[in-house]
């Protein structure tokens, strides 16, 4: 069967277990497993996205309107109930079949944790207009540090201890904030081919 299109899936699991499955476009969508899927409008880092499924990405905001009122209210009484924060998203790969259809499973590309997520409401003469900005960070984010500052040995042994646990327990530790400063003491030879 060929695959004729993309969908991205947006998965938010709150720390109370209750989840959020939204999909970048219009109306509802179920997939293989029965998941219903809320339609929304990706408005904000779509840019981003790209680089956070590549795993280049340490943090994410990502903007999304027109969210349907049970997904938004249900993002809401989380809010209210202070239980956001350590929230996980998953961002998701679908495969569709010339007719749509799901081929397969999701992909997951990107798992990060909610940072923040202040919402709006838009109220026109026809209907009210749900926005949610979902500031993500995940595993990655000792890389960017906002005082400017490098990582520390410690941090970078903390950092390699969580992502290579396995060479952790064969005693190969990183070494490759400890080793940098003696770099500055080295000279670089170029080859001449002359």
């Amino acid at each position: 069967m060929a695959i004729k299109s993309l969908k991205i899936l947006i998965r938010m699991t709150f720390p109370d277990d209750s989840v959020v499955r939204l999909h970048d476009g219009a109306g509802p969508f179920v997939d293989e497993n029965g998941d219903f899927w809320q339609g929304a409008m990706l408005t904000e880092g779509l840019d981003e996205i790209e680089h956070a499924m590549n795993g280049e990405a340490a943090t994410l905001l990502l903007g999304i309107s027109s969210v349907s009122t049970d997904a938004s209210g249900l993002a809401f009484e989380e809010l209210e109930n202070n239980n956001v924060i350590d929230g996980k998203v998953q961002f998701l790969l679908q495969e569709l079949d010339q007719w749509d259809q799901p081929i397969g499973v999701p992909e997951i590309k990107f798992t990060g944790t909610i940072d923040n997520m202040p919402m709006a409401d838009v109220a026109s003469e026809t209907s009210i207009t749900s926005s949610i900005t979902l500031e993500i960070t995940n595993r990655f984010s000792l890389r960017k540090l906002t005082s400017g500052a490098v990582l520390s040995d410690v941090d970078q042994r903390a950092r390699s201890r969580f992502l290579n646990p396995a060479a952790w327990a064969l005693g190969q530790f990183d070494r490759f904030c400890e080793r940098i400063p003696g770099l500055s003491d080295k000279t670089i030879r170029w080859p001449r081919f002359a």
